[in-house]
């Protein structure tokens, strides 16, 4: 059974505004591990050492970043794509702008503490840096999936 037009539309803009965020998140954390920026701060390796807990076995290195391409390829830009038009905001930026906003405050409040770094990672006494940088992943990401999905949703506007 075929999805309708829109549907399948929305899935393929969608996953495609992901991969490029998720491409511009990596750039970062790539960036951040060859110029040493916090090296402390590795919150992939406390996600993999939360889940070899939770699990009761070790959790391959790949296991935290294979979760969190999915999460970004497919969960956080589909709903991306489903809140578009009801975000603040006049362009794919600003509104991915207001995605990471929310998105980092969720990480800050649930994600960090759950692994056992506190509230904005406060716990690992390095200062307001983890937090910082945190922003600066979450809005590598989220600006440009918003930029992305816009670009796309033009095309489509203009060809569909």
């Amino acid at each position: 059974m075929a999805m309708p037009r829109s549907t399948a539309d929305r899935l393929w803009r969608a996953v495609v505004a992901g991969l490029c965020g998720n491409i511009a998140h990596g750039t970062l954390m790539v960036l951040k591990e060859r110029m040493g920026w916090l090296p402390a701060f590795q919150p992939y390796q406390d996600l993999q050492r939360v889940l070899g807990a939770a699990l009761g076995e070790s959790v391959q290195p790949a296991l935290p970043w294979l979760l969190s391409f999915i999460n970004g390829t497919l969960i956080i830009s589909l709903a991306f794509s489903l809140i578009y038009s009801r975000l603040p905001g006049r362009s794919g930026a600003a509104k991915g702008l207001v995605l990471g906003l929310v998105g980092w405050v969720a990480m800050g409040l649930f994600l960090f503490p759950m692994l056992g770094r506190g509230p904005f990672a406060s716990d690992m006494g390095l200062g307001p840096w983890p937090a910082a940088f945190s922003l600066a992943m979450v809005l590598a990401y989220s600006v440009f999936v918003g930029i992305a999905y816009a670009a796309l949703d033009r095309t489509r506007s203009t060809h569909g």
